[in-house]
């Protein structure tokens, strides 16, 4: 097996605590399943900003676009303007390298909190397929008279057809492939008898964005009847708010734009359990330069080196990449211990309602994997 090159950005606040619990659990479960790989680290984030001035230099960027996937820790300095990391580092990795696919699991861990009463494992288990090379986030836009009371912003939605149906028919390929995982709870009989075995929903707002999400449910039409096998399905984004609180289990796979998936899948990691245990992977699915794995809890500033921020996140985003990478069976082993030590109640950190430290919850990890 070739040598793994993984780029490692611990990035801000709590970024480096988690990244290094996540790579105590990669190296026991790479030694386990034979996966060689190399760690190539990289200083980006906010003190490197406030010392030198510089956010992505691209001598910087040449390097990570070199290794093979990304893991990062987090992004966010209280004294750095909002927007300059995110954009200069997140957005500018994710469009330069083509990272079309922003894809969010919210499953709800047996023993995980759930906010929502009456609903369990059984109902919460999703999969968010967000776009994440188009829409408001291209930055498209200006000021007219800044500052003045005649002041004019305007950001504009971009969506193209190859753009937009790339991601679709990614979503229904991932439907596809949890077809394996078992029976899906929120097709009704009636929909099993057609031959259903999942189902993609397509998320958008067309009877207000009659332009952009015109484009979405057409290509979505198009793409569905390529796949007889998956129901397909639409819900308005604000009715998809409404419903993932009060029936879960109607959803399957959710294909969306970049700003509304921003927007549910933080909601879906309140579902599963807290940001904490949200997960994510910004995949170049073509593999022509590196994915990039983070948790998405953010840099969590207020709690920064006191040693009690959550590590699930990122463990979960370290299975996640081995899934990318083609060792499925050591990202479940991964899931799999993540599940036992949430189902055993203890150790947990603050925000799961505990009082254990960040490497606690990591070694109880290590120890779950055997």
């Amino acid at each position: 097996m070739s040598l793994l090159k993984i780029g490692v950005i611990p990035g801000d606040g709590v970024g480096p605590e988690v990244t290094e619990v996540g790579l105590k659990v990669l190296e026991k479960v790479a030694a386990r399943d034979g996966l060689a790989y190399e760690l190539i680290p990289f200083d980006l984030g906010g003190e490197r900003f406030l010392k030198t001035g510089e956010v992505l230099p691209a001598g910087e960027q040449d390097r990570l676009r070199a290794c093979d996937v990304i893991l990062l820790g987090a992004v966010g300095h209280p004294g750095v303007a909002p927007g300059v990391l995110e954009k200069g580092i997140l957005l500018k990795l994710r469009f330069d390298f083509h990272q079309y696919i922003n894809l969010r699991p919210v499953r709800l861990f047996p023993g995980a909190p759930c906010p929502i009463s009456g609903k369990g494992p059984d109902q919460i288990d999703m999969l968010v397929v967000r776009e994440n090379n188009e829409d408001l986030y291209v930055g498209a836009g200006g000021f007219t008279y800044k500052g003045t009371p005649e002041e004019v912003a305007i950001q504009t939605s971009m969506n193209t057809r190859p753009g937009v149906e790339r991601c679709i028919r990614y979503a229904f390929e991932a439907a596809r492939k949890r077809a394996a995982t078992g029976p899906f709870a929120g097709l009704s009989e009636a929909d099993r008898a057609k031959g259903y075995s999942r189902q993609v929903t397509l998320v958008a707002k067309t009877n207000v964005l009659t332009f952009a999400h015109d484009l979405w449910q057409r290509a979505f039409n198009e793409v569905a009847a390529d796949y007889p096998d998956v129901k397909p399905s639409y819900m308005h984004v604000d009715a998809c708010c409404m419903r993932m609180v009060t029936n879960p289990e109607w959803f399957d796979v959710i294909v969306t734009t970049n700003m509304f998936g921003d927007i549910i899948t933080d909601l879906g990691a309140v579902l599963q359990g807290g940001m904490g245990l949200a997960a994510s992977g910004n995949l170049n699915p073509a593999k022509t330069a590196p994915s990039m794995f983070e948790p998405v809890h953010g840099s969590a500033p207020d709690i920064a080196g006191k040693g009690i921020a959550n590590p699930l996140a990122a463990i979960l985003s370290v299975a996640m990449m081995l899934d990318h990478v083609g060792s499925q069976a050591a990202g479940d082993r991964v899931r799999a211990a993540v599940a036992a030590v949430l189902a055993a109640g203890s150790p947990r950190t603050p925000d799961l309602g505990g009082k254990a430290t960040t490497r606690q919850v990591g070694d109880a990890v290590l120890s779950a994997l055997g």
